[in-house]
């Protein structure tokens, strides 16, 4: 956890950041790099890599293992500190705070910073990896797939898919990235799940989320992910955010994944306000957002 990491980072000299790079490096190899191989990688000396092993296992930024050989990997502790030594060496954050959100894909905090932020670390495949791999097209392209590089995939493509979007689409605007860590604004509102929205704001409140989904569209991407669960509604309009899964509309798939995302956005409204929501033929709204020609879904029914 993050929270754990942060009060450890004043302690940590620069020669441990160069093991842990050098274990980071290493791993684009193998899951477990041999302990001979360390003094390459982190171009310490063999003396000095005994000794930062020792440091950064105490803290819990590298675990062991005995196998046919002495290995060491990062933990995703040990990650964390590596993207917030370059988030802090950019002065892109002064300081990490409270959690905004924890899930099995993502951890979120408070970051401090000249403004409220938010520091979002993806954590895809740490529990599920197996999952994920089958999953996120990212992970194809490797025979050795490890945690770190699926994670920092999916922050890459979120920060991307934030840069392009922005400001036109209402996004958290992206700051930084680096590895698997995203710095973001901060959001306010609550999550759509949770609104209790007025039955007569509930076509209006729609409509706002699918004008986003369709100016996305126009500026090149699907959001590929879109529930409930991904906006935040607030005095003055929604925001959308959780993009890792995004494609670009030329994308295989962005069709698919364009009318998936319409119907879930539907579905929601039609269960929560039956009464208020219109039926919508979703193939004709995905139509209409391709076309550029969303004006409504009253105009659909």
């Amino acid at each position: 956890m993050v929270q754990n990491v942060a009060p450890l980072m004043a302690e940590l000299e620069s020669e441990d950041f160069y093991l842990l790079s050098g274990l980071e490096q290493g791993m684009r190899f193998s899951r477990w790099v041999a302990r001979g191989k360390l003094s390459e990688f982190s171009r310490l000396d063999d003396e000095e890599v005994s000794h930062r092993l020792d440091r950064c296992e105490r803290r819990g930024l590298i675990e062991r293992k005995t196998i046919q050989y002495t290995g060491f990997r990062l933990t995703f502790e040990g990650y964390d500190a590596l993207a917030l030594r370059t988030f802090s060496e950019r002065d892109s954050i002064e300081g990490v705070g409270a959690p905004l959100g924890v899930g099995k894909e993502s951890d979120v905090y408070e970051a401090r910073s000249y403004k409220p932020l938010a520091l979002k670390f993806h954590r895809e495949g740490y529990t599920n990896f197996r999952e994920v791999k089958r999953e996120r097209e990212y992970t194809a392209d490797r025979n050795h797939i490890s945690w770190f590089y699926t994670a920092r995939k999916a922050a890459e493509r979120e920060y991307e898919a934030l840069r392009t979007v922005y400001p036109q689409v209402s996004v958290p605007r992206p700051v930084d990235h680096n590895r698997h860590g995203v710095v973001m604004e901060k959001l306010e509102g609550v999550e759509l799940s949770k609104a209790a929205l007025d039955p007569e704001q509930a076509v209006g409140v729609l409509d706002l989320v699918l004008d986003e989904v369709a100016e996305a569209y126009a500026q090149g991407y699907v959001h590929a992910d879109m529930s409930e669960y991904n906006v935040f509604v607030a005095s003055d309009g929604v925001t959308v955010f959780d993009w890792p899964q995004a494609v670009p509309v030329d994308h295989e798939n962005a069709d698919e994944f364009l009318e998936r995302d319409c119907g879930n956005v539907v579905s929601y409204f039609a269960r929560k306000y039956p009464s208020e929501t219109p039926d919508i033929d979703v193939s004709a709204l995905a139509d209409a957002v391709r076309a550029g020609e969303f004006d409504g879904v009253r105009a659909l029914a």
